[in-house]
């Protein structure tokens, strides 16, 4: 009785770990990837000319993630993309383009050119950060997180110009697949909708 005791509780002490988000490693407990409110704001990561930047400093803004493109079919999203940052960037909106060469080589260039290309054809004025990848082993911590905390899907990024929103304490709000476009009546419903939480 005392054996089957001892096994029923260390059964109870692995699922509270399991419930609470953690496993053990190298014997000691450890979090796994971050399904807080605001874990977001903890990623260090470099924008597309190379300069540090911390996600901190989107604390309190609603935020658009989108893994971008530059030989897409969906590539013309940079212009609705640029049109509603320039709406309501006033009110507290922040679209993060993150370029990504993962799906058919379609983001191949450097910085410097995916810069260009951006600034000269859509004439993008918000943020870039360095190309990465968005799924398997070496993705983003950022996107690992970003996909964790999901309320509708946590799978891999299926495609180019997928897009998270993310309310102004840091909580994923929406997934929104390539189709939906950033100017659709959706996805700007669910943008005011966070907007108007202040």
């Amino acid at each position: 009785m005392r054996n089957l005791a001892k096994g029923v509780l260390a059964l109870a002490l692995v699922a509270v770990a399991v419930a609470t988000g953690l496993v053990e490693k190298g014997g000691s407990m450890t979090t796994v990837a971050a399904d807080a409110a605001g874990s977001i704001y903890k990623h260090k990561l470099n924008t597309i000319s190379g300069e540090p930047v911390e996600l901190s400093k989107y604390k309190g803004k609603v935020i658009l993630f989108v893994n971008v493109a530059s030989a897409c079919g969906y590539t013309g999203q940079y212009k609705p993309l640029q049109a509603i940052s320039e709406k309501y960037k006033e009110q507290g909106l922040e679209v993060v383009g993150v370029p990504c060469n993962q799906f058919g080589g379609q983001e191949p260039g450097s910085a410097d050119e995916i810069q260009t290309f951006c600034s000269n054809k859509y004439g993008v004025t918000f943020d870039l950060l360095a190309k990465t990848d968005v799924n398997g082993p070496k993705a983003s911590p950022l996107y690992v997180d970003l996909k964790a905390q999901s309320p509708n899907g946590t799978g891999d990024i299926g495609w180019n110009f997928e897009k998270f929103l993310v309310s102004r304490d840091g909580k994923v709000v929406g997934r929104y697949k390539s189709g939906v476009k950033p100017d659709s009546k959706e996805l700007v419903t669910a943008i005011e909708a966070e907007l108007a939480k202040k």
